[in-house]
């Protein structure tokens, strides 16, 4: 039976994220647009990121994604979801201490020793190297090399938009291992900074800047292959996947939420020509287009999220949630943008700043036209059935 509702567990542990999220993080929203004008770091400072963590571990927050036989609480994906959902309603980008990629619970033991056990301590900083100069949606496509001398890989090349690759210790990289442009040439490899690898930061529209990463003849021990020579593709797709499915349209439901409210509460405070905002067509029509379009993201988030749990193949969903809550993501912020006028637009509020970090939303992690040609596909081809559910 296909059935929505979320459990009590679930509700209890979103409840407890909200609680965080607005006794901890929302108060600092000010401080960083204050300082975020002043010229310093817009986003929190790894320092105060820990601090942060630490205050969430003393909640009962620490490892909150992690599976059960990693110490965690093994949460359902659907459950994931609603963590998501909470972390959104603020332009503060935080995740708890324990937090990882999916893709990294599929490496072997000895190195799960070395990397994924320190990352979920929080003594290690993971990045994701896939893109390229020239080599965006066409990941088949990867120019980097890594060619095998002896026990040894030796790889060399450029990765660009690398999220948290200024800070990261270590990335899972991927690398064309087999001459010719096709999926089954890339190879992935764990790759440690002081191997060799150097990175420099790319200032970006928003808040969160990219890194471009260089390797130069960088050695890398075939200990820390990642998985079968040239079983790559598929496993950075694992990853992509996840993150298209739940994670980012999961983020984008909370900052749809908490902007709609906000701008709810503004319409009724504000008076123009005698009348409060909330009393003129336009604006209702905004607020309630806005309604339904939260209302439709998050239950096709949901939807993904049951799949997921249910071991559904969710890559067909991916495409759709991912594409419609990033679309859905910038309608809302310009029309809540639009409904506070000037305040909305200057670096007081966070509007402008959510304004700003959607805007990517629409391009990472699969851009819109990739994920429609993907739909298309599917369907053209019959891999997928119209209108499918479950």
């Amino acid at each position: 039976m296909l059935d929505f509702k979320p459990t009590e567990e679930d509700l209890a542990i979103a409840a407890t994220v909200r609680a965080f999220v607005d006794r901890e993080l929302k108060p600092l929203e000010s401080f960083l647009l204050e300082r975020d004008i002043a010229g310093g770091p817009p986003g929190l400072t790894m320092e105060e990121r820990d601090g942060l963590r630490a205050k969430a571990e003393a909640s009962g927050l620490w490892g909150i994604s992690v599976p059960e036989e990693y110490g965690g609480p093994g949460l359902g994906y659907v459950a994931q979801a609603m963590v998501a959902f909470e972390l959104g309603r603020t332009p503060i980008e935080f995740f708890f201490g324990g937090f990882v990629p999916d893709i990294l619970y599929l490496l072997n033991d000895e190195q799960k020793e070395r990397y994924l056990l320190p990352t979920l301590k929080g003594d290690r900083e993971f990045c994701f190297m896939l893109s390229e100069p020239g080599v965006g949606s066409d990941a088949r496509n990867v120019r980097t090399t890594a060619t095998r001398e002896g026990d040894d890989w030796v790889i060399s090349g450029e990765k660009i938009w690398i999220s948290n690759g200024n800070e990261a210790d270590y990335g899972v990289v991927f690398c064309r291992t087999v001459d010719g442009g096709t999926e089954k040439g890339i190879t992935a490899f764990l790759v440690d900074r002081d191997m060799g690898w150097k990175s420099s930061e790319i200032k970006m529209m928003g808040t969160h800047h990219a890194a471009s990463i260089s390797f130069q003849d960088v050695r890398v021990p075939d200990a820390n292959r990642f998985g079968e020579v040239g079983e790559g593709f598929t496993t950075a797709m694992s990853f992509i996947h996840t993150n298209r499915a739940l994670l980012l349209p999961g983020l984008m439901v909370g900052a749809c939420e908490r902007m709609l409210e906000m701008a709810i509460e503004h319409s009724k405070n504000r008076v123009t020509f005698g009348k409060p905002l909330a009393e003129r067509e336009n604006i209702k029509f905004m607020i309630a287009e806005s309604e339904i379009e939260l209302r439709a993201l998050k239950l096709m988030v949901l939807h993904a999220a049951w799949q997921a749990d249910q071991s559904v193949d969710i890559r067909h969903s991916a495409c759709f949630t991912k594409f419609y809550g990033a679309n859905v993501a910038n309608r809302v912020v310009d029309r809540v943008l639009q409904i506070h006028g000037g305040i909305g637009y200057s670096k007081e509020m966070p509007i402008e700043r959510w304004y700003r970090d959607l805007r990517v939303a629409r391009i990472y992690e699969g851009s819109d036209e990739m994920n429609l040609q993907t739909i298309s596909r599917n369907l053209l081809k019959g891999y997928e059935p119209v209108g499918k559910l479950w």
